[in-house]
């Protein structure tokens, strides 16, 4: 039986979206993700509303015209590819998405208090991370964290894991607000790389909480499917052997400042250390699936 904050592939579509995750359907507050499909030529005219609006390519290129400010995106051939530039579209405001020769995009949101201006985020500043060792290594996307692009209470990244690894780990929550953590709700989105020879790939992903908020997930994902982590540890993700794992993660929170402050499950933190002693995944970076 299928968790709650489990959301299969294509199960919430609705009219021009193939993934749709509001407040409203989530049960919690802030965080927002909508996927959407445009053929070759096709636009689709949507409003932001309360939210702030961060338009990801996931695969193809796009035009975002935001009340008369255009915003070309570059793109990229899929999430496999490198990070890609994107647009940011201020809450409130009337906006499109046109694709000339088609394709996938990503629009992550977030309740907003300010209306912060329309704006490009090329890929040039899209800070890679390389995190973790070992088996445990991984790519980051850092496009819309708090360190490295302006927003209200957006934060959003994404994660290559290459097939064989463990991400999300140690195990970490982000569910109060204090000293060394930030209430944040999260929504994972992921696609997963074929096999050479064209066969689908899988990965699991596993949340769970405390004694005093309990919860429990632990689902096989495959492309196009959500877990949302409205609180508790959440981690490992794991991606099947010879099959690399892509996520997206769209996060905020109702507390006054934007940051991602996390804590560890304590059973687990020490992994950290013994990254110290090995190296970093050399299929990293991956910039293409070739």
């Amino acid at each position: 039986m299928f968790s709650k904050y489990y959301v299969p592939a294509g199960s919430s579509a609705d009219s021009d979206f193939t993934t749709v995750v509001t407040p409203e359907s989530a049960g919690w507050t802030e965080s927002s993700l909508w996927t959407l499909e445009l053929a070759p030529g096709a636009s689709v005219r949507l409003q932001s509303g309360e939210n702030e609006i961060v338009v990801v390519p996931l695969a193809g290129s796009a035009v975002v015209v935001a009340e008369g400010t255009e915003i070309p995106l570059t793109g990229r051939a899929s999430v496999f590819d490198g990070p890609s530039d994107f647009a940011y579209v201020g809450r409130d405001s009337d906006y499109t998405v046109a694709s000339a020769g088609g394709g996938r995009f990503a629009l992550c949101g977030a309740r907003a208090g300010a209306k912060l201006p329309h704006r490009y985020g090329p890929v040039s500043g899209v800070a890679v991370e390389l995190r973790g060792a070992g088996n445990c290594s991984r790519q980051v996307h850092n496009f819309a964290t708090a360190d490295t692009f302006e927003a209200d209470s957006i934060i959003a990244c994404e994660v290559i894991t290459p097939g064989g690894n463990w991400s999300s780990y140690p195990s970490h929550k982000h569910d109060e607000n204090s000293d060394v953590e930030s209430a944040l709700e999260e929504i994972y989105y992921f696609e997963i790389d074929r096999s050479p020879t064209g066969t689908e790939g899988f990965g699991y992903h596993r949340v769970y909480g405390t004694s005093e908020r309990p919860i429990e997930v632990l689902e096989e994902v495959r492309s196009g499917d959500v877990v949302l982590v409205p609180h508790g540890y959440h981690g490992p993700s794991i991606a099947a052997p010879g099959h690399h794992m892509y996520y997206l993660n769209v996060m905020a929170g109702s507390g006054e400042i934007r940051a991602w402050n996390i804590c560890d499950d304590p059973q687990h933190t020490w992994l950290r250390g013994s990254w110290d002693h090995q190296d970093i995944d050399p299929r990293l970076p991956l910039q293409s699936r070739n």
